[in-house]
């Protein structure tokens, strides 16, 4: 006889929580960006809490976490930003593998640190795929709705292989203060050798209309070498777009695939967990790295 299949039901939807997994590559060429978890390693150490496979949908909350009831026993973990993690009012482990029992409420609480965590069920959340992909791209408006009370997940009944422990599970810190290595291009030659001086030396802070698509800053004004439009043309993860207030915007993973101002220079993947992760206010130093050839990882 074959398992009965789970679901949770969501008690409490939170500011923003979305089923992501490691998004939809390849698509750029349709206007699909990538979209998936901001924060891969927090997405990939929460599936390995629970024994699944490095692709598995899980959810990605955003600043008040989420409440959900499983149907039956399930094996969840929360990982990313810290936060309190309650079964039936009782606190458990973040950052560890908890059993939840059928019919109790897993309850995630409100960021104490970072602004995004990641609960991963074993099995993980098995809605339809789009274009291979089970995550909500918010700009695209492909794959699930932002969850809201009442609705149900299924979950899926594949695991990879056994429960990882958190003694495996590596827990980065977050500083007081975002240094984001800065791979200049394609069109720094459209800003002034002053305004390269201000992106290295300037007081920034993430803005808070920050969101999925991009992280906005505030600061300084980026003086243009060149007035004028630039034609549309393709961006990719991480790319800086400065749009006419003159304030760096780096694009996350919802962002759009082209854009029409100039892009100063691009972020490498391996920096966007953590601009993931910071808050509005955080300082911002952005680190021009010369001389060195774009990451593979960096592109669309």
């Amino acid at each position: 006889m074959s398992a009965r299949r789970a679901e949770v039901r969501v008690v409490r939807a939170g500011a923003l929580t979305t089923v992501q997994d490691a998004g939809r590559p390849g698509y750029a060429h349709l206007g699909v960006p990538r979209s998936g978890a901001l924060d891969r390693p927090a997405f990939a150490a929460a599936n390995r809490l629970v024994g699944n496979g490095a692709e598995a949908a899980c959810l990605e909350t955003t600043v008040t976490g989420c409440a959900v009831r499983p149907s039956r026993a399930v094996l969840a973990a929360v990982t990313g930003a810290a936060c309190p993690v309650r079964v039936d009012g009782r606190p458990v482990a973040w950052g560890a593998p908890v059993l939840v029992p059928a019919g109790a409420v897993l309850d995630v609480g409100t960021a104490a640190l970072g602004l995004r965590s990641y609960v991963a069920f074993a099995g993980g959340a098995d809605v339809p795929p789009v274009l291979g992909s089970r995550a909500c791209d918010l700009l695209s408006g492909l794959g699930p709705a932002p969850l809201s009370d009442g609705d149900v997940l299924p979950l899926g009944v594949d695991r990879a292989g056994p429960p990882g422990g958190a003694d495996v599970v590596p827990c980065r810190g977050l500083g007081r203060e975002l240094v984001l290595p800065l791979l200049p291009g394609p069109r720094d030659d459209w800003f002034t050798p002053a305004a390269e001086r201000t992106l290295a030396a300037g007081r920034y802070e993430v803005s808070a209309r920050s969101n999925r698509i991009g992280l906005r800053t505030s600061g300084p004004r980026l003086e243009r070498a060149r007035e004028g439009e630039l034609p549309s043309e393709g961006m990719v993860l991480g790319a800086v777009q400065v749009p006419p207030d003159g304030c760096p915007v780096v694009f996350l993973a919802d962002h759009p695939t082209t854009g029409g101002y100039p892009v100063v220079g691009v972020v490498p993947e391996e920096a966007l967990a953590a601009a993931a992760q910071a808050p509005p206010g955080t300082p911002v130093r952005f680190v021009p790295l010369r001389g060195r050839p774009l990451p593979a990882g960096s592109r669309g």
